[in-house]
């Protein structure tokens, strides 16, 4: 045998490993997750009703999409018309309770994404850090993401994403349907290079998300009032103006905490203020996306992920709501960043796991002290918080770096440009446009 088929034979041996490893730990870890599930609301879990957003108000707005009209003047509905056939999607398992099939549908779309990361980290000049970091840190949130549906829209963003270097119709075809169920996704689309791809991947976009608003409004009554409703969001206990109203709580600041529109929120003097501010601070971050645009000269295989990530990144830490299942997205983006050698995101992937780990000790375990504004509730949040922002900023800066740089020259082995290797039809030059 040649040294070259040695060699061969080695490294699919090591690979044959690494999937065997990867799927057990899979398996191992998702079954901790149902068992945590089933274990709701018990020591050491702190208040729970994880489990009960789906049993009560998933489950009543199935009842009301199955009569063919969205929740109409429901302060609780806040997402867009694409919302609806995924709550409708238990439906499609007869024999089994709502929750049972809304569980069985997320553990399986868990499994879809961890195939997909895994898929793309076996192609020439990947990595299956992705599929490693999704597998691994998903857990980190304990049962959160078999409880709510961010698993199923984080699934339409790494899809999206990991079609681009195929397909730039897919990819777009896969952000709009994604944003029409929970927006964020359409941020899957800001890093795609200029020119044609961008024209193809936008105008894709634009097409499926107008056809499948159409169709659900012709399908549905009241599509759009959701729009009243999310417009009344106050400051959630832990967004990032929360924490700072928290520790002003210690201060003498008179607010109080209450249950508004499906979170608890600050509510007295000065509140609304820190909400412009919010929305203040989620614009420049809009600005400071678009100047990158305008700036950025040098794409890599990895740009596209890197900025997804960056620009999901700044607007959840700009947020009014930093929901702990916020987490599962930017889990699922790190994941898609590392299945690529040209990431500039590995750091901050590691900050955002540390962040998810932090936020399932605010909920549900220390949910309690967190509403209560206690010590440490607030230390708590300060801390889950910090990781965001200094993962937000981090990945900015390098995002920025890696991209109005001048070229550097490529490692041997790995992939080459973006435009060269993916789009033949494209000059080279396009690469570094000027």
């Amino acid at each position: 045998m040649t040294s070259r088929k040695k060699s061969r034979q080695k490294s699919w041996q090591k690979s044959c490993k690494n999937l065997l490893i990867l799927a057990a730990a899979w398996s191992a870890t998702r079954t901790l997750m149902l068992w945590l599930l089933a274990q709701d609301g018990r020591t050491p879990l702190g208040v729970g009703g994880v489990a009960r957003e789906v049993h009560e108000l998933y489950a009543r707005w199935y009842g009301v999409l199955a009569t063919g009209t969205f929740p109409t003047g429901d302060r609780l509905w806040q997402y867009p018309p694409g919302a609806g056939p995924v709550l409708l999607s238990p439906g499609l398992l007869p024999g089994l309770t709502f929750f049972q099939a809304f569980v069985t549908l997320t553990l399986a779309t868990d499994l879809l994404v961890t195939v997909v990361l895994t898929r793309a980290g076996t192609r020439p000049g990947r990595s299956l850090r992705g599929a490693a970091l999704w597998t691994a840190a998903l857990p980190l949130l304990l049962h959160i993401p078999l409880a709510r549906y961010d698993v199923q829209v984080t699934a339409f963003a790494v899809i999206s994403l990991l079609t681009l270097s195929r397909s730039t119709r897919a990819c777009g075809a896969f952000a709009a349907l994604g944003a029409l169920v929970k927006v964020w996704p359409a941020l899957t689309l800001i890093g795609t290079p200029r020119g044609r791809t961008t024209k193809e991947a936008w105008t894709s976009a634009a097409v499926t998300g107008g056809v499948l608003l159409l169709t659900l409004a012709a399908l549905f009554r009241d599509p759009f009032d959701f729009l009243h409703q999310q417009s009344g969001r106050g400051v959630q206990i832990e967004s990032l103006g929360g924490t700072a109203l928290s520790f002003a709580h210690h201060a003498g600041w008179p607010g109080d905490v209450g249950y508004r529109y499906g979170a608890m929120e600050f509510t007295g003097p000065y509140v609304s203020s820190v909400a412009a501010l919010s929305l203040a601070l989620t614009v420049a971050a809009f600005g400071a996306l678009l100047l990158w645009r305008l700036r950025a000269r040098h794409w890599t295989p990895a740009t596209p992920y890197d900025a997804a990530f960056g620009a999901v990144l700044l607007f959840t830490v700009t947020s009014r709501v930093i929901s702990p299942q916020y987490l599962v997205w930017l889990i699922g983006l790190a994941a898609v960043c590392l299945t690529s050698r040209h990431t500039t995101q590995r750091p901050v992937a590691l900050l955002v796991a540390g962040a998810a780990a932090v936020s399932a000790l605010a909920y549900p375990v220390l949910y309690d002290d967190v509403v209560a504004c206690t010590w440490t509730g607030t230390l708590l949040m300060l801390v889950r918080n910090g990781l965001l922002v200094t993962a937000a900023g981090l990945s900015f800066h390098r995002l920025w770096t890696a991209s109005t740089r001048p070229t550097a020259s490529r490692p041997e082995g790995t992939e080459p440009p973006y435009h060269v290797h993916h789009l033949p039809h494209e000059r080279v030059s396009a690469v570094n446009t000027s």
